[in-house]
């Protein structure tokens, strides 16, 4: 399958690299975003079977201060892909986000739970997710959450970082969700546009994130753990480490459907995690 791929130095591009080596993937100086005509002039281009968009304004606390500008990255951009690849009548799996959800309550939200974002990044992904489905391509909206891995800049790498210069650190414990190796998105998005070329009934909107759920400060302690450092996680609540944008504190997500669809599980984020952690080590010396 001739597969393109928008994002290329992004977690879950670098990813499907490795998995997918022959896959065409776009830096931004060949289909820049924050151009969305661009984006379809690529497509007709490459004339792909299927297109992955990775690629995204990620800079949660950045974009309070400039919606506008990730509106167009976040929703323009995926609308006039999806447009494109309706007109060719081939499908687009568009990554997005959690953070469409309010983060009320504590049970895991369902894909088709009516969504209210609390912050600009969630609010640009939404209006992603509604370009994708008003286009009418074959699609799959893969929502996920707390995306990690041996690259770019994640949470994961950050623990390590701070866990090897501090005997202690303060995490908030009181917001819940599922860590995700970036590999298992990326496996998950393959899979997905293989399907979906073939059964365009399979469109729609789909949950991945990593199990078990946990919160922050859990994730912190399992990374300690894992990379034999001595730091002392203690948790503390929200309230206490303010951020430009608010964070949902409910960030569970429902993914029976993904595997019920698409014959996709939930991965165990801690069996990724020693693997992830030995790759950055090894990458820092």
């Amino acid at each position: 399958m001739r597969l393109l791929v928008f994002g290329e130095t992004g977690q879950v591009a670098r990813a499907i690299k490795r998995l997918a080596p022959d896959a065409v993937l776009l830096p931004r100086a060949h289909a820049d975003l924050a151009d969305p005509a661009a984006c379809a002039r690529a497509i007709r281009a490459v004339r792909p079977e299927a297109v992955i968009n990775a690629a995204a304004w990620t800079a949660v606390d950045s974009a309070e201060a400039h919606e506008a500008e990730a509106t167009v990255i976040n929703g323009e951009a995926p609308a006039a892909m999806a447009r494109q690849c309706a007109g060719i009548g081939i499908p687009l799996v568009q990554i997005s986000s959690d953070y469409v959800f309010d983060g009320t309550g504590d049970a895991p939200f369902a894909p088709d739970h009516p969504t209210g974002p609390i912050n600009a990044y969630g609010r640009s992904k939404l209006a992603g997710e509604q370009g994708v489905i008003a286009a009418a391509a074959p699609y799959a909206i893969l929502r996920t959450s707390w995306v990690f891995s041996a690259d770019g800049t994640n949470f994961v790498k950050t623990m390590c970082r701070l866990g090897a210069q501090r005997p202690a650190l303060s995490v908030v414990d009181d917001q819940i969700g599922g860590p995700t190796p970036a590999e298992a998105i990326a496996a998950a998005c393959l899979t997905m546009a293989a399907q979906l070329r073939d059964d365009p009934s399979k469109s729609g909107i789909y949950h991945l994130a990593g199990a078990p759920d946990a919160s922050w400060a859990e994730f912190a302690r399992a990374i300690m753990q894992a990379a034999a450092l001595p730091c002392v996680i203690t948790g503390i609540p929200t309230r206490n480490y303010p951020t430009p944008a608010p964070r949902p504190l409910n960030s569970r997500l429902d993914c029976t459907s993904l595997r019920r669809v698409f014959g996709i599980p939930r991965p165990d984020w801690h069996s990724a995690l020693g693997p992830i952690i030995s790759q950055i080590k090894e990458t820092a010396r």
